[in-house]
């Protein structure tokens, strides 16, 4: 039976905050399911999943239409696109209603109605906007006891009806979903839920043939949806690029214009030109032409001109960038792959993504925001009720207590690491079961699970911006900021699909490092680097560091699976093999092969590399693979391998890279993995060779990086290690005071010792507000002092550098005029110390709280004792500067008698005892599933890693949760020359008691020295 003519037109997705509940491969999927060819979406006020739900209505062969729900406190209409104008109007529409001034719904939309089709039963709306023109103005009638007066209206005032359901849920057993969204997101329960607040439950996508039955007396209504549906815009082209516009300039004028910077920037970078160069930049300059992005480039190097950047990604592999300084690595140097960037089939703009020092990242926003008001704007998150936010919200909407609700969700994040479950309901069952769940519990996390995922608000995006070539609420709404600024409705994916160009302004704290600590270098030695120029790749005394893998601070290389791979690399490599690996052409593999999915092939890219014999998988990927022994390392080899082995063309080899790393992919990669086989095995390839080659490019899913990303990385490392090489105090102070990178401000200081470099505590007459490195020295800066405000400490250097040297602490007060919290705060952390003369720190203070600084007859109080002096360090500074804290743990650590951590070697595949400290934890999972973890840990002579399989680990992780110093006790394990401790046992020292005693291994009573 051919089911009556009906199209849904006022259908909410999860996309509706806190209000829709079906997301919207769901919705496509039940309107496919009734026979129906197209669909509309109207979430309410935004377009937030706009173009996910083309491309998905797409796929099910439905025609989408785009529309709103424009809600007011007074007033609400539905908004369809008709035309192109229509889309522009409806996002100028939605970015008014969130705009920072007052909305009046029934003013604006009379002056942005133009392309639109509007239906509402809002009688005071459609009367006013009637008074202007009738056309493509419908009233809504939606099943309820209000649609007879609805109708009623419709015939007294001529304008036609259209019949819709307001759907918020696809099936009509959501219904309780949705009430618990409202409850969520009005901060009630669901006993005290009004029911205005709600939907009612018939609000579901209901087939056509039974929304018949609620309008036998208005078919029209039926006969009005389709007629809208058939008028409505639904030729998307969201992949026409909308590139930037750059001044006044047209395509060719700005071409012409970034020729001429290029090869002004070509003579600075290589000086004479040879064919081989200039060969490559005509070939990217054909393509920057066709594609129409030269305008793009010459915004970017516009930004780029004011600081010292690092260009990232795969913009890298571009010489026209490396000529316009946006990036700093020779593509040509370092095989860089263009195509990975830009090619002639690629749909969608690049993508460029530039490092700025990160105290400098505010500045170029600035700069954007008036250089192209009105044209800019931020890229959102969406951000989604997680697993934990969805437990704790359900839980309050039911009314349970906080402290329960709190402890009850710590317990079930901690045991889901332990829970494999396939599906909700196994997952639900084995929580409810672990932990003894009782009533309502389950129940809460049966709705838990429905809430989540679900769409609650918008965020930032941590750099992305558009750049449009007008006003950019012709192409997707805007929202405000709490700095005012303007940022789009969608998140990255979204706004790459829609042609949006999008430039990621993204702060780097090793670029604000490298700043420093080449401006402090100028300052004491006189010797002034050139960022852009400095090349340090073959300096040998770099080149040793990096091949130890010292390189706590530098720049990406620092995390404990990047040292251990470096050693295991270069410790564990033959002589006879030493010599001939560039390092730095290793360091670009390492800084891409250091990713979660890929740590099954590190081991073997070591072996390989240390010379073990291999057979490359296939003839046609050989090349390719060459210089990573055969596995792929860079994004760029799925590219590669997909054209080479499967006959894959460059446009669908970069859309199966593209996809891989997508959350919205399954579909879409089981045609290319469909594909892949197909091509693979008429080129000879085995069902084997090509299930190993699959499993490397599925490798690449969540984050990898290409290869010109890795060379950017990689030369930003190196030149951090150089300064760790050449000038570790400026270094070290300037890692420090830009807020360290993977470690804590103790670990550093811990690590500074180790390199040989005295620390000093901070000093009103010889600090700053930052760390300052000079020589074997390293003086702590005042920002240290936690109870210290920046404007304060500054003021103390100013004054200081201004009229000199603080003479004594009578001096100091008269000049600076602190308060008492901050005088205190001064003289507890030491720093006063040097002003002090005579006088011990509580004598300090009894002048401070005397009202005087003046010598009186009163007795000098003794100084604190040592005890209470460090109790003061920790409370001034967070941690112990002046000695290692496993210094306060002598006594246990007698009774322990622990190999020190720079004794490991000796003692390879015995069982030792270890002390150290919690320096940092790595939670991973094995390829069953299962968790476990990767530990660093420290003590005075050495820092060393531990791993804890998944039985320890279910034993011992909830130990881990604190600062603390700790025994360890585990077999010491060599791995290519790279030692770790594989932990059997783990406890507190702090709780080791006085009858407790180890036969000691070490040589040498190391803790004497505490």
């Amino acid at each position: 039976m051919t089911p009556p003519p009906f199209v849904h037109l006022h259908v909410h997705s999860s996309y509706s905050p806190m209000r829709g509940v079906s997301p919207l491969d769901e919705l496509c999927a039940v309107t496919q399911q009734q026979g129906l060819s197209c669909l509309a979406l109207t979430d309410t006020n935004g377009l937030y999943g706009a173009i996910r739900f083309i491309d998905l209505a797409l796929q099910r062969g439905l025609r989408p239409i785009l529309g709103a729900e424009l809600t007011t406190a007074g007033h609400r209409a539905v908004l369809l696109v008709k035309t192109p104008e229509g889309y522009a109007n409806l996002c100028r529409l939605l970015s008014e209603r969130h705009g920072d001034r007052p909305f009046d719904v029934l003013s604006a939309v009379a002056r942005h109605r133009q392309g639109l089709i509007i239906f509402t039963d809002d009688e005071a709306a459609l009367s006013a906007w009637a008074t202007q023109s009738t056309r493509d103005l419908y009233v809504e009638l939606t099943p309820g006891p209000a649609m007879y007066g609805t109708l009623q209206f419709s015939r007294r005032s001529g304008l036609p009806p259209v019949a819709t359901n307001r759907v918020y849920f696809a099936r009509p057993d959501a219904y309780g979903t949705h009430r618990l969204l409202r409850a969520v997101a009005l901060n009630t329960t669901l006993s005290r839920l009004p029911a205005e607040a709600c939907c009612g439950p018939s609000q579901w996508l209901m087939p056509p043939a039974r929304m018949a039955l609620h309008f036998p007396h208005a078919p029209a209504a039926l006969d009005n949806t389709v007629r809208i549906a058939e008028s409505c815009h639904s030729k998307w082209a969201v992949h026409d690029v909308a590139a930037p516009s750059f001044g006044s300039l047209k395509d060719d004028e700005a071409f012409d214009t970034l020729r001429l910077r290029t090869y002004a920037g070509a003579s600075e970078r290589y000086g004479a030109l040879s064919p081989e160069i200039r060969e490559r930049i005509e070939k990217e300059l054909g393509i920057i032409r066709q594609k129409r992005f030269a305008r793009y480039f010459l915004v970017v190097h516009e930004l780029v001109g004011t600081s010292e950047t690092c260009g990232r990604g795969s913009v890298a592999a571009s010489i026209v960038s490396y000529c316009l300084k946006i990036t700093h690595v020779d593509p040509l140097k370092h095989n860089l792959f263009f195509e990975r960037f830009l090619n002639p089939g690629r749909t969608d703009p690049p993508d460029i993504d530039i490092d700025f020092p990160w105290d400098e990242r505010e500045a170029v926003f600035e700069t954007i925001f008036t250089q192209y008001a009105g044209r800019a704007a931020m890229v959102a998150n969406q951000n989604h009720l997680g697993l934990r936010a969805a437990i704790r919200e359900t839980a309050k909407v039911y009314g349970m207590p906080a402290g329960d609700i709190s402890t009850v969700t710590s317990r079930i994040i901690r045991e889901q690491t332990f829970v494999d479950a396939p599906t909700g309901a196994q997952w639900l069952r084995a929580i409810v079961t672990a932990l003894g769940l009782n009533a309502p519990w389950p129940e809460i996390l049966r709705q838990a699970l429905r809430a989540q995922n679900h769409f609650r608000h918008l965020s930032l995006h941590c750099g992305g911006v558009v750049i449009t070539p007008d006003d950019v609420r012709r192409y997707v709404p805007i929202e405000r900021t709490v700095k005012n600024r303007p940022v789009i409705q969608w998140e990255k994916d979204q706004a790459e699909e829609a042609g949006l160009v999008k430039i990621d302004i993204l702060g780097n704290r090793s670029l604000a490092v490298i700043r420093d600590a080449l401006e402090a270098v100028a300052r004491h030695t006189g010797r002034h680097i050139d960022y852009a120029a400095w090349d340090p790749l073959h300096d040998r005394a770099t080149q040793d560091l990096i091949k130890r893998g010292d390189t706590i601070g530098c720049f990406y290389i620092e995390s404990p699976a990047t040292r251990l791979l470096l050693k295991k690399l270069w410790l564990g490599m033959p002589p006879d093999r030493q010599p001939t690996p560039d390092v730095f052409d290793y360091l670009v593999i390492v800084s891409s092969l250091v990713r979660p999915a890929a740590i099954t092939f590190v081991h073997e890219f070591v072996r390989r590399a240390h010379g073990e014999p291999y057979e490359p998988l296939h003839r046609l990927i050989e090349p390719i693979l060459r210089e990573t022994f055969g596995i792929m390392v860079y994004q760029e080899d799925v590219t590669k391998v997909a054209m080479a082995l499967a006959g894959f063309s460059v446009e669908d080899a970069d859309h199966l890279r593209k996809i891989i790393s997508k959350k919205h992919k399954r579909r879409q990669l089981q045609d290319y993995y469909r594909q892949f086989c197909f091509g693979a095995a008429g080129n000879g390839a085995s069902p084997e060779v090509v299930g190993k080659i699959w499993a490397m490019i599925m490798s690449f899913a969540g984050y990898s990086f290409c290869k010109p990303h890795s060379a950017s990385y990689a030369q930003v490392s190196f030149k951090s290690a150089y300064l760790r090489a050449h000038y570790p105090a400026e270094f070290m102070a300037a890692v420090i005071s830009n807020h360290g990178g993977f470690y804590s401000t103790l670990a550093y200081l811990s690590e500074a010792r180790r390199m040989g470099l005295a620390i000093l505590l901070p000093d009103v007459n010889a600090s700053d507000w930052a760390y300052r490195g000079e020589g074997e020295r390293l003086r702590m800066g005042l920002m240290q002092v936690k109870t210290l405000p920046e404007e304060f400490c500054v003021r103390i250097v100013k004054e200081r550098t201004a009229h000199g040297p603080y003479r004594s602490f009578r001096d100091f007060l008269q000049r600076i005029n602190p308060d008492t919290e901050q005088a205190r705060a001064l003289v507890r952390a030491g720093c006063c110390d040097s002003i002090a003369g005579e006088l011990t720190r509580p004598a300090l203070l009894w002048r401070l709280y005397a009202g005087t600084s003046e010598p009186d007859p009163l007795p000098i109080p003794d100084d604190y004792a040592p005890k209470q002096t460090l109790a003061h360090e920790i409370e001034s500074f967070g941690f112990l500067a002046t000695r290692h804290p496993l210094t306060q743990y002598r006594n246990q650590i007698e009774r322990v008698r622990p190999v020190p951590a720079s004794q490991m070697g000796r003692f390879i595949g015995r069982h030792i005892t270890m002390v150290g400290w919690l320096v940092t934890e790595k939670p991973v999972e094995t390829k069953d599933g299962l968790p476990m973890e990767f530990i660093t840990l420290e003590d005075t002579t050495a820092l060393y890693d531990a791993t804890l399989f998944p039985d320890v680990y279910r034993r011992c992780h909830r130990l881990l949760s604190s600062r603390r110093p700790y025994v360890v006790c585990g077999v010491v394990e060599s791995s290519f020359g790279a030692l770790t401790i594989t932990v059997s046992d783990l406890r507190f020292l702090d709780r080791v008691s006085k009858d407790e005693s180890s036969p000691s291994l070490s040589s040498e009573p190391w803790y004497d020295g505490l």
